[in-house]
């Protein structure tokens, strides 16, 4: 994913020590492309998205062929990923990472797509995955590594390892410099770090001030943003005025520690939803995407590590088939909504108008939304059903305290259920046939700052287009079971 960036002017050059230093060079800013999504944007039509945006890398999660095709010709520096459920087939079998080199990697640079990067594991170590991955993750990356230097890749296609911001501390004292790598996957981490370190790979690693916040009620807000209104925090002398460059130089301090200090360091998720909690809206979203915008823009690095930050923004569009155990947020990462619409003004200092360019050439469905009769008594007790059923195979993050659509009242929140699951089922009839409660109205429902989304027209793959059918029947049956 990378030119090489700016980083050390000076780098003494050993013939039989290589990797000493990390040369670096910026490339523009990243984006993070996700495809949990009911009605995904056409590749093709995501991939003209990011060049008219100037934004000249991309970080998948997977190695979808749509999109790495899509891809092809294009300039834009790609990462690839292996999910985490592949680990431990990459881990013990040589001849299986060799066939997804081949078929992910290969095949795809033969055909003019710039991968650069493979990203073995997605936040493998986090906490709450109880060390599932712990055991696979290394012997992964080494045979992907081996993979790569066999098909003569090594020197062109780099390999890393999303972590969270979770595999590194502080300690009590909560000071950057007192940063070190878990305790309790220390020797794990090490490995890890230093097989990348020595074969010119960078650390990925993923930053999100937002969960600090939505996981502490007495995290200091102003602390999350770039804008110096909160209160410092000094540390030996060294002053951090936001958790961004605290977090950063946290694992800066702990690569120092582990004999890696000229690693070099890639940001593989950085954002701030839009919606799904009280603290994620439009305002505070624009706030802290156009501050660490105008840091990146401005070269400006952390006290640790000054000069540019390599970066990719988490994400490009919202996914709303992403889980929400984490929290309804899930679904509202994107700096542009489903259909590619930007969401708020965003300079991303790549355009000529210092404004978001919207997806092109789309097309919606009808203007028809589905809603519940006015005639309908509240008290009706099939619609506690309808809702939970609605809720369930639609998307209703949108619903609750401090978001988007969180004043509605309740025949408004009844009908905002029903139209989720009405659009996202391509606004076939029996989608909006809740048992004598729904009807479907050519009146736009939308209010206020919450909007009653039409969905764009569907973009299916292949088979994709066969499941879609398949679930929305089996979605009817088990309505039909529940009601009667």
């Amino acid at each position: 994913m990378r030119n090489p960036r700016r980083g050390f002017r000076v780098c003494v050059l050993f013939v039989l020590i290589p990797f000493l230093c990390w040369v670096e060079s910026v490339n523009g800013i990243g984006a993070n492309w996700g495809t949990q999504s009911s009605h995904p944007l056409p590749p093709e039509t995501v991939v003209r998205m990011l060049v008219d945006n100037g934004i000249q890398k991309v970080k998948l999660f997977d190695a979808d062929y749509g999109a790495l095709r899509a891809l092809s010709k294009s300039g834009i520096e790609v990462m690839v990923g292996i999910p985490n459920d592949m680990l431990s087939t990459m881990a013990s079998s040589m001849k299986a990472a060799e066939k997804w080199v081949s078929k992910n990697v290969s095949a795809h640079l033969t055909n003019s797509v710039n991968i650069r990067y493979v990203a073995v594991g997605n936040e493998p170590f986090l906490a709450t995955y109880n060390g599932s991955f712990l055991r696979t993750t290394f012997p992964a990356l080494q045979n992907i590594q081996a993979a790569l230097v066999k098909a003569g890749l090594g020197a062109k296609v780099k390999v890393t390892v999303p972590q969270n911001a979770d595999v590194y501390e502080s300690g009590a004292s909560g000071v950057p410099s007192s940063g070190d790598f878990r305790a309790d996957i220390h020797d794990y981490i090490f490995q890890i770090t230093k097989f990348l370190n020595d074969n010119g790979s960078p650390f990925t690693v993923n930053i999100y001030p937002f969960i600090s916040l939505y996981i502490d009620s007495n995290f200091p807000v102003e602390y999350a943003f770039f804008d110096g209104q909160a209160t410092p925090v000094n540390d030996g002398g060294t002053t951090y005025t936001n958790m961004f460059d605290a977090n950063y130089d946290t694992l800066v301090w702990a690569l120092q520690k582990n004999g890696l200090a000229n690693m070099g360091i890639i940001v593989g998720e950085i954002g701030w939803p839009s919606d799904g909690d009280r603290n994620g809206n439009n305002e505070y979203a624009q706030r802290f995407m156009q501050g660490f915008m105008s840091r990146v823009a401005g070269g400006k690095g952390t006290p640790m590590r000054q000069g540019p930050i390599e970066a990719y923004l988490f994400s490009l569009i919202d996914e709303d088939e992403k889980s929400i155990q984490p929290g309804n947020f899930e679904r509202h990462w994107g700096v542009f909504y489903y259909d590619g619409q930007p969401k708020y003004a965003l300079n991303l200092g790549t355009t000529v108008t210092g404004a978001l360019v919207p997806a092109r050439n789309l097309k919606y469905l009808q203007r028809k939304w589905c809603v519940l009769k006015d005639s309908v008594k509240m008290d009706d007790p099939s619609i506690a059903q309808s809702v939970s059923y609605a809720c369930a195979l639609g998307d209703c993050t949108s619903l609750g305290y401090g978001t988007s659509c969180g004043d509605l009242d309740a025949k408004q929140n009844i009908s905002y259920a029903f139209n989720s699951y009405y659009q996202i089922n391509n606004q076939v009839d029996e989608a909006c046939k809740f048992p004598n409660v729904s009807t479907v109205t050519k009146d736009d429902p939308s209010t206020g700052s919450c909007r009653f989304g039409i969905m764009i027209e569907p973009y299916y793959a292949g088979a994709d287009e066969r499941r879609a059918s398949v679930g929305f029947l089996v979605g009817v049956v088990l309505l039909l079971l529940m009601v009667l």
